[in-house]
Parts: structure tokens; C-alpha cells; sequence
């Protein structure tokens, strides 16, 4: 009997998860599942892009993967049973239960409103394609002059920021930073931030958390308010809550907790990698949600499927950051190099040759998801399966 594998989500970690495992294992061995609720791959590192009026291309998922052996379900996830070893997913048709070997959890992240009174209702996010166009046809829509406010100074919130302004210079937009404007960033990183957005005619508060945010405007813990007739929402990602429905062991975010080879410390049918899962990386720290950990645990979770179904020895991926690739519009950007644990030093590029730089970055993501090859030997036969304990009788599972 063929191996039953799932990967439920084809973002980046997903898919290249699904594409490496269909290269690495021999089809007559293992039957392989992707399950996404889009037909197409959405490229989240450039939604900014997308929300500030530029077309991207379109990458179906029925081309990306024909010939692979992968079989792709465009349907929704809304419930996983980890003691049955069953998904329940929904597609064009009844809610259907699909049952797995092994389970690739890559359902990733939205954005996060925090709780803040009036996100929900008012703000805009681009943490989803959805997102993205609904921010996309808000900003068409504005008269010059009009007042956008980009809540969160992360990197998200960077490339927003100036994304818009470029597209749009008639409008007034303003970033609303928690903390100082690139404090992370090494000395001639925040300078070459501080000059673009000057450039660009970004006012900046920083050291400003937001409270409230209404229809026309957000309010400040100072109890002062900024005008914004758009505010687009960035101050972090929150996981799918499917996981924490389930008895996987989570952390306090709702990340599954995963070994270094990206198995669950609870359920060892079960992988998790990208931003659903809560991995370690140098110097102890939790992997930050982002493309660039997302790739490396994909590989790490593939290779380590491979090699328990193959009987071979567990590869080591590295699991380290190199450098934080920030796009500052499409005719600048700034690339800070880092510590294998993310913090600064004192090299960056800058300029033009960094936005060059960050978009080869994307198109390379992009590449490695259609062609997960990076590192791959030749296809070895199933030649150990795993022993699964008893599935228990079905009982009630909580939908989400």
C-alpha cells in the first residue's frame, strides 16, 4: 500500500514541501496531497505590491506541479483529527474527510488585530491575497490628498509604507511605529531608511502605539489621533487556529512545537514548518515568521520524511538568517545582513543595487517552489514505513 502523505496549505513552505517530497520518493511508494483553498500560488512577499495597484503573475498550481504525481485539492481546511489521523476539508462539493500516513501542517498565518478596538471593522491587511485586492480598491478610490496611515514598523509595514507612497504620491501617508523607525536596523540601515522615506514624503510617528482605529482616523496611547481615510493594518501575524482545536501540543501562540526535524514533539505523524510551527533556531530563539524560515523548515521536514521512509540517515538543514531583504518601493530597498539568529551588523547594501537584489530574492522563492531541487539526490524506494498506532473510535472534533 502506498504511503498516504497531506500537506495542508501551498504557501511557500507547503509547496515546496509537497514538490521536494514528490522528487526525493518514488510514486509507486507514497501518494502525495496538497490541499490549499486557492487554485493559484499566492506570492505574499509581494501583496504590497499587489495592494498598491501592480499586476502580478499568475502561477496555477495545476502547472507548477503537473507531471509531479502530486495530487492537488483545492478546497478549505476546517477541522484535523490527529488521533484519527483524518482532515476534514471543503470543497466545490460535501465536507469530506481525508485520512494520512504522515501530515504536513503548513497552514501558515494571517494578519493579527491584537484586539485593538476598531481593526476588525476599519483597518486593511495584506497578509492575504483577499486582503491585499479589498486595499487594492480602496486606495484607487482616494482623491489626492487623502490621508493613508500604515500601523506597524516592521518589515511588512516598511514595504507598505513605501510601496504606496511611491505608487501613489498624491496621497499623504504616514507610518505609526511602535518603536523607533528601523531600530533593529544597523546604523547605515536606519540612515538609508530615514533618506527614502524623507525621499518619499512619509511622515513618521515614532514611538506611537495605536489604541483605536475608526473610519477616519486612529487613535494613540497619548490619547491623540492621526487622520487616515485608509489604515492598512501591520503589526504581526497570528497562526491558523486549527491547530490549537486539535491535542497537538502548541505553544502560546498557537504554533505547533516541533523537534529540529520539524516533527511534532506530541504526534510523530505529524510535521509542521513554516509559520505554524515553533521551532528553534541559533541561539535558542523561536524561527520568526517569514518567508526566509519558512523555506529552510520545508526542506528540513521533507529531507527528514524521506529519510525515515527511505531508512536512510536524518539530514541537518541550517536553520540560520543571513540577511533581511526589505524592498522600499521598486527603485530602492535596503538589504541588512545578519547573525545566524537574526541581529544586525554593521554591513547593508543599499539603493538600487538592493532592490535588484531583493527582487531576484523573490523570483528565486518563487522558482525553488515550482522547482524544489536545491540539494535533492535521486528518488529512493519506501522501504520503511512507520508504525502507527491504532486509530481510536471516532468521536466529536471541533470545526473551525
Amino acid at each position: 500500500m502506498q504511503h498516504r502523505i497531506v500537506v495542508l496549505g501551498a504557501g511557500y513552505s507547503g509547496a515546496i514541501a509537497a514538490g521536494r517530497l514528490a522528487k526525493r520518493l518514488h510514486r509507486e511508494d507514497v501518494a502525495i496531497t496538497l490541499v490549499n483553498a486557492e487554485p493559484d500560488f499566492v506570492e505574499r512577499v509581494r501583496l504590497h505590491q499587489l495592494a498598491a495597484g501592480q499586476d502580478l503573475r499568475t502561477r496555477p498550481f495545476s502547472e507548477m506541479f503537473a507531471g509531479t504525481g502530486v495530487e492537488l485539492r483545492t478546497a478549505r481546511v476546517t477541522g484535523v483529527d490527529v488521533d484519527r489521523r483524518t482532515v476534514t476539508v471543503n470543497g466545490s462539493g460535501p465536507a469530506e474527510e481525508l485520512a494520512y500516513d504522515t501530515l504536513v501542517y503548513a497552514l501558515g498565518s494571517g494578519w493579527d488585530d491584537q484586539g485593538v478596538p476598531g481593526v476588525a471593522e476599519h483597518a486593511h491587511e495584506i497578509a492575504g491575497r483577499v486582503g491585499a485586492l479589498r486595499l487594492r480598491e480602496r486606495l484607487a478610490g482616494l482623491d489626492a490628498g487623502a490621508p493613508v496611515v500604515v500601523v506597524g514598523g516592521g518589515l511588512t509595514g516598511l514595504e507598505a509604507a513605501t510601496e504606496i507612497a511611491e505608487a501613489r504620491p498624491d496621497l499623504d501617508v504616514a507610518l505609526a511605529a511602535r518603536a523607533g523607525l528601523g531600530d533593529w536596523l544597523s546604523p547605515k540601515g536606519r540612515r538609508h531608511l530615514r533618506k527614502v522615506f524623507g525621499r518619499l514624503g512619509i511622515t513618521v510617528h515614532e514611538h506611537t502605539a495605536v489604541t483605536a482605529v475608526g473610519s477616519d482616523r486612529v487613535t494613540t496611547a497619548e490619547g491623540g489621533t492621526i487622520p487616515a481615510a485608509v489604515t492598512v493594518w501591520t503589526t504581526g501575524f497570528a497562526v491558523h487556529p486549527i491547530a490549537r482545536a486539535t491535542t497537538l501540543e502548541v505553544g502560546g501562540t498557537g504554533r505547533i512545537v516541533v523537534d529540529r526535524t520539524m516533527r511534532s514533539v506530541s504526534h510523530p505523524d505529524v510535521y509542521a514548518i513554516g509559520d505554524a510551527a515553533l521551532v528553534q533556531g541559533p541561539g535558542d530563539k523561536p524561527l520568526r515568521m517569514s518567508c526566509a524560515s519558512g523555506v529552510p523548515t520545508a526542506w528540513q521536514a521533507a529531507d527528514a520524511i524521506a529519510a525515515r521512509l527511505t531508512g536512510r540517515k536524518l539530514p541537518k538543514v541550517p536553520l540560520r538568517y543571513f540577511n533581511q531583504c526589505i524592498s522600499l518601493g521598486r527603485r530602492d530597498g535596503l538589504i541588512q545582513y545578519v547573525t545566524a539568529d537574526d541581529r544586525a551588523v554593521r554591513a547593508a547594501l543599499t539603493g538600487r543595487l538592493a532592490a535588484r537584489y531583493k527582487e531576484l530574492v523573490c523570483k528565486g522563492a518563487a522558482w525553488g517552489v515550482a522547482h524544489p531541487v536545491l540539494g535533492i539526490p535521486a528518488r529512493r524506494r519506501v522501504t520503511h514505513r512507520p508504525v502507527q498506532p491504532a486509530a481510536p473510535a471516532k468521536t466529536p472534533t471541533p470545526s473551525v
